[in-house]
This record gives structure tokens, C-alpha cells and sequence, in this order.
């Protein structure tokens, strides 16, 4: 699969992208507290959280791909839309998949993610995250939550798109968060893309496989 588009780019900026949503956070927030926090405070506290965890584990810091998974299973993937992420990533195509290719799609998808950002969580060192000035109303149901992480060289601009959820586990969720100006989900659509047309979406979920199997960090 063509990921030219990600080797381009440098990954020292986008691994904060990788360790405020994939990292590991001991300390990400309870549903009954999620259901009632405002969208930027949410976002500002877990970001804190992520990166002060990061900071603090080598282990993670050197990128155990297998604790990281676990971590994020459990502590993160509950403050995620991780289906809603996955289908804008697939595309149309989605609407086609079998819930069995759903499930695998997601499943790599994941273990995509967290395997090309786990190689450079050693980058995190001195990072602080600050919260934009935030323009959502009380009645908002989908908000954008800019945020600005300050270390050494430049300021990385990091903004999350949210969605309240209602029910069970209700509160805010992370479904795409965008890096110096790139949506990272529309960065994996147009890879995606290209091996739907090629392979169609049993080829798109063996390349991810085989990528994640070949290339323990992505």
C-alpha cells in the first residue's frame, strides 16, 4: 500500500498526534464523568494526562507496541468513535463491507495507527498542550477543539472534531483530529482508496496486515 504521503511528512510532528489519541493514558477519563465535561476541557485534561504518562513510562517511550495496544484498548478506545473513524477512512466502500470485513478493517486500522506511532514516542520530552479559544455553544452536538502543543522548535497545531453521544458510555468522542493542517483521516481515505480500486476491500484489510505484521512500527 502506497503510504508515501505519510513518509513524506515528518513524523516528529505527527507522533503528537499519535500519543494524545493512541498513546497511553492511564488517567483517561470514567464514562460518568466523560457524560458532563465540556468538549475543550476534556480534550485539555486527557492531552495532559497522555503526555505526563508518556513522560513518565520508558517502556511505552520506547515503543512496546504490546503495552501501548493494551493501554489504548482499555483506557482509550472507549473516548473514541473508532467505527466512525474507520468508515470516513474506508469511504464508500464501508457501506458494502460485511461486518466481519468491518470488524477486521477496524482491528488493523487500529493496530495501524498505533504501530506508526509508537516508533517515535521517544520524541515526547518537554511538550505542553495549550486549548484555542473555544467557539462551541451548550446545544452543540459536533464541535472542533483547536489545541496548540509547545515544546522545542515550532508550536504543532493539533485539533480534535468531537461528536456527543447520548445513552450509555454518553458524553464526548474523538472521531478525526487534524495535524498542522492535515485530517488524519482523510490522509488514510486516499490511501485506502487506491487499494480498494486495485483489490477491493479483502485487499485493503491484507495489505493492512501485512504491514502491520511486516513492520512492527509501521
Amino acid at each position: 500500500m502506497n503510504n508515501k504521503t505519510l513518509q513524506r511528512r515528518d513524523l516528529g510532528r505527527f507522533v503528537l498526534a499519535g500519543a494524545l489519541l493512541f498513546g497511553a493514558a492511564v488517567a483517561f477519563v470514567q464514562p460518568a464523568r466523560a457524560a458532563d465535561e465540556a468538549p475543550d476541557a476534556l480534550v485539555k485534561r486527557l492531552s495532559t494526562d497522555v503526555l505526563e504518562t508518556i513522560k513518565a513510562d520508558s517502556s511505552i517511550k520506547s515503543g512496546d507496541v504490546n503495552k501501548i495496544m493494551v493501554l489504548v484498548d482499555s483506557k482509550i478506545m472507549p473516548n473514541v468513535n473508532f467505527q466512525r473513524m474507520t468508515a470516513s477512512a474506508v469511504g464508500p466502500a464501508w457501506r458494502t463491507a460485511t461486518p466481519e470485513q468491518q470488524k477486521r478493517l477496524q482491528d488493523e486500522f487500529k493496530a495501524l495507527l498505533v504501530r506508526t506511532y509508537a516508533g517515535a514516542l521517544d520524541q515526547v520530552t518537554d511538550q505542553t498542550v495549550t486549548i484555542r479559544p473555544f467557539r462551541g455553544s451548550p446545544d452543540d452536538k459536533d464541535v472542533l477543539v483547536r489545541t496548540e502543543v509547545r515544546g522545542r522548535g515550532d508550536p504543532v497545531q493539533l485539533d480534535y472534531r468531537l461528536e456527543k453521544t447520548p445513552g450509555q458510555g454518553a458524553g464526548w468522542k474523538v472521531y478525526n483530529l487534524n495535524v498542522l493542517g492535515v485530517w488524519l483521516v482523510d490522509t488514510y481515505r486516499t490511501q485506502f482508496a487506491q487499494e480498494i480500486n486495485k483489490s477491493g476491500i479483502d485487499g485493503l484489510i491484507a495489505a493492512l496486515a501485512a504491514r502491520n505484521k511486516g513492520n512492527g512500527k509501521g
